[in-house]
């Protein structure tokens, strides 16, 4: 049974298959085991051109030709876009699209293209045809990012049998499973279009990721932007990019490069860019990883010393100031032993050997980056999977109503480390309908499922008839993506007032409760109190009002206390009420009989 490993990369990608127990990339009719992830579609009509011949084209005909098109998939018509050379718009659900004269693609339509040619690449290495896959994703994919990842396997006609973080992948690669018990890696991802820092453990074979972070807007496309707009040459954009990137891999290996260009001003006919010139200038983006490292770090619980090893990921990785910073940051130096361009395919192919069989001695344990949860009563986030979980998992709780005579219940759905649900993302929402019951009384259960690929499957079901409503959440979160990275962040940030909010919203509710419960006490047991005792719970009640109305949390709570304590002879007396009653009717009941 052969499953294909893939690496589906902004840049390039790549396809690898396990033989006699090793994983092997696969070269392309053209002999290269990097295909480019490009798109050139000709205005004949004729089939499009992918990979390098498709690369060829872009200087000449920037329009018809589709790049980088992973920065967009899973992603919305407002979120920030870098530059490109060809036409986006958005469909009328506010999804991104591409269009090429009149036809309209989607970022996942040119993504099955790619995907398609790497599988007729592959079958002509092999020599017969193959329909299973793993494709990797950035850990730091949201789930629509995911689910569009798994849409174009499946158009492209692989049956996807795992969409696998790429830090994950590159763990394998570097033959991880061989260090010592209890080690901890840093996985520092660094590709053309997105950036990934996971900090994993493995003890015994087992591979666990403690935490991930990054940014899906964070790339060796940044860094050629960033030396676009420095470079003054007299030509078309694309060209002139095409150019810039050159001697920006040229400059890894050398102190200077002259570019040749007509008519350039300095240097005669040459334009000189140095390594210098070139740190200078990207250096800037390239620290904007750095938080990322130190957060992944505090989010493991911990320090750069406690790590064993860190690897680089991504051809970005091969720049000597990216070495250097990450030595200084980790406090050692990077390992380097495997071809940052192709570990990630080679950690695919490794996790598609041990799918089909071949390898049985690895395990790997993944997590998710973002908490989800529900919104309760007061606006407030429930979590019900805690960021960093590890995955697959599976969790669920119970929810009553919270008003009297409540026919359905609307479960929103969220993502987020904020407290209160208006500052988390909004992933879907449904509707389950029960019969109208007393407050506390119908209750929904809801189960949260996180599958091997990380995409999320809601259930909620009335417990009573055993109703069920399930949603898969597979639209785009409907926030731009650079937020996502932003969220732990704030989530600190505002940890304090948050925190200060949700426990006065809590103390409101159960103010609220209470009143409500004081209120009908009062009005079943009007006869049996004296004028005094009416008195001094009405002025409880004031006090816990008035603190609600001043917004609060710790005089309301203290409200709420003396409140609690100053009706416990009310509550004995609505007890002995209720027991009363129950009795005569009971024997109302017996003397019929």
């Amino acid at each position: 049974m052969t499953i294909l490993g893939i690496d589906l990369g902004t840049t390039n990608s790549a396809v690898g298959v396990m033989e006699a127990g090793l994983p092997f990339l696969l070269a392309n009719p053209s002999g290269e085991r990097l295909t480019p992830s490009v798109v050139y579609f000709p205005d004949d009509a004729s089939p499009p051109l992918v990979g390098r011949a498709a690369a060829r084209m872009r200087p000449l005909q920037p329009a018809r030709t589709v790049y980088s098109v992973k920065r967009l998939i899973g992603t919305r018509s407002h979120d920030d876009l870098p530059p490109l050379s060809y036409q986006t718009n958005s469909s009328a659900d506010g999804q991104r699209t591409i269009q090429i004269d009149h036809r309209i693609f989607s970022p996942t339509d040119i993504s099955s293209i790619i995907l398609a040619q790497l599988k007729k690449d592959a079958e002509a290495a092999l020599g017969h045809s193959v329909s299973r896959a793993v494709i990797t994703v950035p850990a730091y994919f949201n789930d629509a990012q995911r689910a569009a990842t798994k849409q174009a396997g499946e158009a492209a006609g692989f049956t996807v049998e795992r969409i696998l973080n790429e830090p994950t992948a590159a763990a394998l690669a570097y033959g991880l499973d061989k260090l010592r018990d209890r080690s901890h890696i840093a996985v520092y991802d660094l590709g053309g279009g997105t950036f990934d820092i996971s900090i994993l453990t493995l003890n015994q074979g087992v591979f666990e990721v403690l935490a991930t972070q990054g940014d899906t807007r964070l790339g060796g496309d940044d860094l050629d932007q960033a030396l676009l707009e420095h470079c003054d040459l007299p030509l078309p954009e694309w060209q002139k990019r095409e150019l810039i990137t050159e001697a920006k891999h040229r400059l890894s290996e050398l102190g200077s490069v002259e570019i040749p260009v007509p008519f350039a001003e300095k240097n005669g006919q040459m334009y000189r860019l140095t390594r210098e010139d070139l740190e200078r200038i990207t250096r800037p983006i390239v620290e904007r990883t750095r938080r990322y490292c130190a957060q992944a770090l505090a989010d493991a619980g911990l320090s750069a010393a406690d790590l064993q090893e860190v690897i680089l990921v991504g051809g970005a990785t091969r720049m000597p100031l990216v070495r250097k910073l990450v030595e200084e940051w980790f406090g050692r130096p990077p390992n380097l032993t495997q071809n940052p361009d192709e570990a990630v395919a080679l950690g695919a192919t490794i996790q598609a050997g041990i799918l089909s069989g071949a390898i049985n001695t690895i395990t790997l344990l993944d997590v998710t980056p973002l908490s989800l949860g529900i919104e309760t009563a007061g606006g407030l986030m429930n979590v019900i999977i805690p960021r960093n979980s590890t995955i697959p998992i599976k969790r669920g709780e119970m929810f009553t109503t919270s008003a009297n005579l409540q026919t359905s219940m609307v479960i929103k759905v969220l993502q987020g480390e904020r407290e209160m649900a208006r500052n988390n993302w909004l992933l879907g929402e449904f509707t389950i309908d029960f019969t109208p019951a007393p407050r506390g009384v119908a209750r929904v259960g809801v189960q949260f499922e996180i599958d091997a690929n990380g995409i999320l499957h809601v259930l909620a079901r009335d417990v009573a008839t055993g109703t069920d409503r399930v949603l898969d959440v597979n639209s785009a979160v409907d926030v731009s993506d650079a937020r996502v990275e932003q969220m732990v962040a704030e989530s600190v940030e505002y940890a304090f007032d948050d925190m200060s909010e949700r426990i006065f919203t809590e103390a409101s509710l159960k103010a609220r409760e209470m009143l409500a419960a004081v209120d009908n006490a009062l009005s079943l047991l009007k006869d049996d109190l004296t004028s005094d005792e009416v008195k001094t719970i009405r002025g409880l009640t004031k006090e816990v009002q008035d603190a609600v109305q001043a917004g609060e949390s710790q005089r309301l709570k203290r409200a709420n206390s003396a409140l609690d304590q100053g009706t416990q002879t009310l509550a004995t007396l609505l007890m002995e009420k209720a027991l009363a009653d129950a009795l005569a009717k009971r024997g109302l009941t017996q003397s019929a009989d």
